[in-house]
């Protein structure tokens, strides 16, 4: 009996233990899974997009609305990020707009310590181009040799295809633009093979260098049949080979602006190269009120009967109190008379200007 008593007792001491031990046990032993760290923080505070003011929304709707053509519309707020747009993720021809990725290009590999501004660049007759190039006129005197600093600043301020084809060569060629578009994460901004390349693809012939010289290119462009032009040229049109979207550009001009490109000193040189632009004075820069700037680069395609695939103009508006926005105007197709398009152009720059008056932006001018 005293050995039955004893395993009796033993038996129930060892029940009396487990029940103290599962009261004991942890909470991470229940079969509900523990939260991980993870779950147990706040939720992600999702930030809006700074929105657009309305009447300066409507006013942009309303000018694209009211253009008898495919045009692309976008102004930025550098400073409070807001975009409007009009038809602004649509591809337009850039013409001579890509003129300004070949210069950030350039810089780019200044600020890598891969080329240098004053470097020497020498010309001979098989670096000619078409269309406008003024500096033909001294490399057919017997040669000529100039700086990258110089063929930038001719790039843009007087759009000489010829200089900006050299200084794309000069530091990659097409490749090196577009790795850099794609590196700086510009988004819908297409660039092409060169001036000589692109405008023949337009046209419907293949580039010959003889094109270069006089008016070699217009005689074989007018010598094609007209079928084969219109389908080269309405190709390009829906098509077009070195196409960017108004967004787009205004964000690269925004990113521009706020230094986030180039280093410091590059970014100040090209703005100041883009403040000395000669071309387009009735565009963009046509709606301009004293006391106001702008830093722009204007682009013009080819033309037939009287349709233009391309003329844009895009650059950085600077109102007197330092206040920036990002401003670009991409006509596709239009063959409204140039007065009418420099109209619209003239238009948004004064649509622009008269929000940031009613912002209570300061207008020092006055």
């Amino acid at each position: 009996m005293t050995s039955i008593w004893r395993g009796l007792g033993a038996a129930l001491a060892m029940a009396a233990m487990a029940q103290l031990g599962a009261a004991a046990a942890p909470v991470a032993q229940k079969s509900t899974p523990a939260k991980s760290v993870q779950d147990a923080q706040p939720p992600r505070v999702v930030r809006q997009s700074p929105q657009p003011p309305a009447q300066l929304e409507r006013r942009i709707d309303e000018l694209g609305k009211g253009f008898a053509g495919r045009v692309g519309i976008a102004v930025e707020s550098i400073d409070d990020g807001w975009t409007t747009s009009w038809n602004g993720n649509e591809l337009s021809p850039q013409q001579s707009v890509s003129k300004l990725w070949v210069s950030i290009t350039a810089l780019d590999a200044v600020d890598k310590g891969k080329v240098r501004l004053t470097d020497a660049v020498s010309f001979d007759r098989s670096d000619l181009t078409l269309f406008h190039q003024p500096i033909a006129a001294r490399v057919l005197g017997g040669g000529y040799t100039t700086t990258l600093a110089d063929l930038m600043f001719k790039a843009i301020t007087t759009s000489d295809n010829t200089a900006n084809d050299k200084l794309m060569r000069s530091v990659g060629g097409p490749d090196a633009v577009r790795a850099m578009i794609r590196n700086k994460g510009l988004g819908a901004i297409r660039f092409y093979n060169g001036e000589r390349s692109l405008q023949s693809k337009i046209a419907g012939l293949t580039w010959t260098q003889s094109y270069s010289i006089g008016r070699a290119f217009y005689q074989a462009r007018d010598a094609l049949p007209l079928s084969v032009r219109r389908a080269a040229f309405n190709r390009y049109i829906e098509d077009p080979y070195d196409g960017a979207s108004a967004n787009a550009i205004v964000h690269a001009l925004s990113r521009l602006k706020r230094g986030e490109l180039l280093s410091p000193s590059s970014t100040a040189r090209l703005l100041n190269i883009m403040g000395n632009t000669k071309t387009g004075a009735n565009r963009l820069k046509g709606g301009l009120r004293p006391g106001w700037s702008l830093s722009h680069k204007t682009g013009t395609g080819q033309i037939l009967g009287a349709v233009q695939a391309g003329y844009n103009d895009i650059g950085i508006l600077t109102a007197p109190d330092g206040s920036s926005y990002a401003v670009a105007v991409m006509i596709k197709k239009t063959s409204v008379p140039l007065p009418t398009r420099m109209t619209l152009m003239n238009n948004v720059v004064r649509a622009v200007i008269a929000q940031h008056e009613r912002d209570g932006g300061a207008d020092l001018a006055l």
